[in-house]
């Protein structure tokens, strides 16, 4: 059945790309921030490990809203690793660093989904995809929030 939402074929595809790189880069940050949850030890243990499992939490949540999106735009939402590893542009931890350096990653984690959530507007807001725009609105401001929370382990 064709599609007929009142945002063009070229946007609606435009702005699924770029929502999958969001997606790609929200699950990559979720898997990093769902291992330290796991792994963190340390005099911070307890508390860091309750900020990241609400982290996950959220993330998780956000995950399948961004999926949802680029569905109801008409377009196939990328759902396996080799997808999101090809999309994303957050590194796979290959070692296991020590709590504040769990830390520091997941505030640059954020931040780069906040760029890739930045650079998705665009499209978005050429193709008139209200929608769209909040939903990346309110990932840019969780965020930020949590890089902020994040960043303030570390002064």
């Amino acid at each position: 059945m064709k599609i007929n939402i009142g945002i063009s074929e070229e946007h609606r595809e435009a702005i699924a790309n770029e929502l999958s790189k969001v997606l790609a880069d929200s699950y990559m940050l979720y898997l990093k921030t769902h291992n330290y949850h796991w792994n963190v030890t340390g005099e911070l243990f307890h508390s860091l490990h309750e900020q990241f499992e609400e982290q996950y939490t959220e993330l998780a949540e956000a995950i399948d809203e961004i999926a949802e999106r680029i569905r109801s735009l008409g377009y196939r939402a990328p759902g396996t690793f080799k997808e999101f590893n090809e999309l994303t542009s957050i590194e796979e931890d290959t070692e296991e660093p020590e709590a504040l350096e769990m830390v520091r990653r997941l505030a640059l984690g954020n931040e780069q989904v906040l760029r890739t959530a930045r650079h998705a507007l665009q499209p978005a807001n050429d193709g008139e995809d209200e929608a769209t725009v909040d939903l990346l609105t309110q990932r840019l401001d969780v965020h930020s929030k949590t890089a902020w929370m994040l960043r303030s382990h570390l002064e």
